[in-house]
């Protein structure tokens, strides 16, 4: 097979003598945030970033103004930030000319900023502020930060942190608002709404000055323990109700947990449901900053009524619809009712926990007088979830109470009851489970006139099927090839190819997956789990961002490229194949090439890692066949890297076959005996699956040490075959497990597979037998010898027959504790 020439001539002229470029990294970008409706100047930390082209932003209301690379680690970006830029986290790549990096994140916030002064970790001698600004600073070593404001009496003082959420460092914060005799008005640790950042709030008792301190929980700290403080008059509510509504509408909402009391508001939710859309309470004296996850679907909105703590009781809902609540003290259980139709399918669902509410629910279905028909706790996380189907024409009945009987003014939750409904995830996995936080091979990126491949994982949900893998935007130039996905499985390798004079450009992108039938809908969201933050135990992931595009781009041309030899020739089961990896370098590139498997099919096994060594353009995966493997052809690919002066270089092969097949030969292998010292034979029955060409070499593999045989070989018309066993004196004694590799040379391919199988035992020998002194007897009167009779001739035995015989003599000798017969010799021919 000719082998593709991936790069072409004059670029590989190009490259000559040159270091090539490497796909970038992205370590941080500071400040750690920005106030919205403002300019500011990001820069990005991080390595090869020196041919950076572009800053790929996820979310609306920032642009990039200007891009500065100020050298190889180190990358300034100018950016404007809209003044209804989106509150809190925004996710950031960077795009060079080889590359694409990580996602790291930017906080955007409604406050200016101010930076931290030290020295401000004396009570005493805090650090001033006015109200309503977002500190920036650092905790170090047991350090405690204090700053001082100055406060109306009736007046709110609302403090919130990002610490652990900005994704630098494993960082817990503690906050407290103190007033000028040290005395604690309200501490912040831990919450179900920030999780390991904190926030208060207070209502001011008197005109004065207050304090705000802030440190590590356990006094730690160093100098990555970055924090963005919030401290101002804005609302911090720690519930909402209801805690979602459809699609373009809108809303009234009551924001609950503020120290002033609750706080109604009438809210426009966006016309497309968004995962990433917050809500957050607004008043005259400024925004919640964290906001709350609000659910936007659509669903009709019922909210508790007084008094629903029982089945008689229960608030009136609709199925499908959703059950808005709070279970606002110890013990209580909050129930509802609706009317449903036999044979009705819902999924039940609580959300709570994945809002920011501290309640961990518990869920109920029962009829109308509350007897239970089905009930979960913790199937959606800490949340619940169950799918119910309705037994009978008639009312029916949801409720919820916490986990350990807990309650307060923010255990807030929403039941979503909605249609079974297909539904696909898709991602792009991680290729180091050990590491979380590894986000390599997430991202795609086309060298020009070269190729890269992912592997995509799809996974469907109330229906089954094929599923056509894509993207719903290629950059120019760009072609994708894949599989169909089968109905069986939930992975596909997916190879894209880029044209010589593609532009170098790139873009998010989402990655499609539909049911080749249109008749046959299913909504499909990609989603992607960039970990920021690990800490124990056992790399724990405490801050993690959920992206829903992957980025796409064209690099420039790669110095290496690798095309895998299709086989010829099936991999048998049982059996094994080398598959070799050719690449071609560029002039002036000879480094170390290391190749990866995209994909191993089911039912095979393919080795890790090959390197194909500095200089060279070839190496081998080994990989094989379980006897047990469907047989039948797979598509797959090959990634590889290489360092090329600066930095890894990602590449793939094309998108290749792989044929598993039915073994040619089988053995089936009779159980061999032999003494130290002796011989025997290792009998074999040969069947042939299908007509081959030429000799097939069979060899016995699991011989114990000073035991031979030979190399046999057979045709498409053996029937039979005996390998001839020679044991040493020394021989190991016992069972050994052997089997048999057969061997065909196809075109200068093998086809390699592995049959048989039995145990040869090896025997010490029996001592000799001592012969009994005869007692003498009296000579008796000689008789006359009777008149001989003619003997039947004896039947001529095989060769084959007579070594049978023999084995079988020698087991039955062995077993009686006898000497075994002597071996009658064959008169020879004349």
């Amino acid at each position: 097979m000719l082998l593709r020439l991936v790069l072409p001539l004059c670029a590989l002229c190009a490259l000559c003598g040159e270091t090539f470029a490497a796909s970038p990294s992205l370590g941080g970008i500071q400040p750690r945030g920005a106030q919205r409706g403002t300019e500011a100047v990001l820069t990005f930390s991080g390595g090869r970033l020196a041919d950076a082209q572009e800053v790929l932003v996820y979310y609306p209301g920032i642009a990039v103004k200007k891009l500065e690379v100020v050298n190889d680690a180190t990358l300034k970006a100018t950016v404007t930030i809209a003044p209804d830029c989106p509150l809190g986290e925004h996710a950031f790549r960077v795009r060079t000319a080889s590359g694409i990096s990580e996602v790291r994140t930017f906080w955007i916030g409604a406050l200016p900023v101010v930076e931290e002064v030290e020295p401000n970790n004396d009570f005493d001698k805090p650090q001033p502020v006015p109200l309503n600004v977002t500190v920036h600073g650092i905790v170090q070593a047991e350090d405690q930060d204090y700053f001082v404001v100055e406060c109306k009496k009736g007046q709110r003082l609302s403090v919130e942190v990002e610490g652990m959420r900005l994704g630098v460092t494993f960082f817990d914060p503690y906050v407290a608002i103190l007033d000028a005799k040290r005395f604690e008005l309200a501490t912040g640790d831990d919450s179900a709404l920030s999780a390991q950042d904190g926030g208060c709030s207070v209502v001011v008792p008197a005109d004065g000055k207050y304090i705000v301190q802030i440190r590590e929980s356990a006094y730690g700290g160093n100098g990555a323990c970055q924090y963005r403080l919030h401290i101002g008059n804005f609302p911090r509510p720690t519930a909402v109700v209801p805690a979602g509504g459809k699609p373009g509408e809108e809303l009234e909402v009551t924001f609950l947990g503020d120290p002033s009391g609750p706080i109604k508001q009438k809210v426009k939710l966006p016309a497309n449901p968004d995962d990433q859309w917050r809500l957050h309470c607004q008043t005259p004296e400024g925004i919640h900053p964290a906001g709350f996850k609000f659910r936007v679907a659509n669903l009709p909105n019922a909210l508790e009524t007084p008094n629903n703590g029982a089945p008689a009781t229960a608030s009136p809902g609709a199925a499908p619809g959703a059950f808005n609540g709070v279970v606002s003290a110890p013990n209580e259980t909050d129930y509802f009712k609706f009317a449903a139709k036999k044979g009705q399918v819902f999924d039940a669902r609580c959300f709570a926990r994945q809002l920011g509410s501290p309640l961990d629910p518990v869920l109920y279905f029962g009829n109308a007088t509350g007897g239970v028909i089905a009930a979960n706790d913790d199937s959606g996380g800490p949340d619940s979830y169950f799918r119910l189907t309705i037994p009978a024409d008639g009312d029916y009945t949801l409720w919820v109470h916490d986990h350990l009987k807990k309650g307060g003014a923010d255990y807030f939750y929403r039941i979503e009851l909605t249609p079974v409904a297909a539904a696909i995830s898709t991602t792009i996995p991680k290729v180091d489970g050990n590491n979380p936080a590894n986000q390599d091979r997430q991202t795609i990126t086309v060298p020009k006139g070269g190729r890269n491949a992912v592997l995509v994982i799809a996974n469907r949900a109330d229906f089954g099927g094929p599923l056509n893998i894509g993207l719903d935007k290629l950059p120019a130039g760009v072609t994708l090839t894949a599989e169909q996905m089968e109905a069986g499985l939930n992975v596909v390798p997916v190879v894209f190819d880029a044209k010589p004079d593609a532009p170098t450009a790139g873009h998010l992108a989402v990655i499609t997956a539909v049911h080749p039938d249109p008749n046959v809908k299913a909504s499909y969201k990609l989603s992607l789990d960039a970990a920021l933050v690990l800490g124990p135990p056992n790399q724990t992931v405490y801050a993690r961002h959920e992206i829903n595009r992957t980025a796409v781009a064209v690099g420039e041309v790669a110095p290496y490229s690798i095309e895998v030899i299709e086989p010829k020739v099936p991999l048998v089961q049982n059996g094994s194949f080398n598959l070799r990896v050719v690449a071609k370098r560029a002039a002036g590139f000879k480094g170390a090439i290391t190749v990866f498997p995209l994909w191993t099919p089911p039912g095979m096994g393919i080795q890790g890692s090959a390197v194909i060594p500095e200089g060279q353009t070839e190496t081998v995966l080994p990989m094989n066949a379980a006897p047990d493997a469907g047989a039948r052809k797979w598509k797959t690919a090959v990634h590889a890297v290489a360092d090329a002066g600066k930095g890894p270089v990602w590449v793939s092969s094309q998108l290749f076959a792989l044929e598993v097949a039915a073994p040619v030969v089988t053995l089936a292998m009779e159980r061999p005996a032999v003494e130290q010292g002796g011989q025997t034979q290792l009998f074999c029955k040969v069947a042939v699956t299908r007509p081959f060409e030429g000799k097939a070499k069979v060899t016995v593999y699991g011989l114990p040490t000073k035991v031979t045989t030979q190399v046999l070989e057979v045709t498409k018309d053996t029937k039979e075959i005996a390998f001839p066993i020679v044991a040493d004196k020394t021989s190991p004694i016992g069972q050994h497990n052997v089997f048999a590799q057969v061997v065909i040379d196809k075109g200068g391919e093998l086809i390699t597979g592995n049959t048989g199988g039995t145990q040869l035992r090896i025997d010490a020998p029996l001592p000799p037998k001592v012969a009994a002194t005869p007692t003498p007897q009296p000579n008796p009167m000689t008789p006359k010898p009777p008149t001989p009779t003619p003997a039947t001739p004896e039947k001529r035995l095989t060769r084959l027959e007579q070594l049978r015989k023999e084995a079988e003599e020698r087991e039955k000798a062995a077993a009686s504790g006898t000497q075994p017969p002597p071996k009658k010799e064959e008169p020879k021919k004349p």
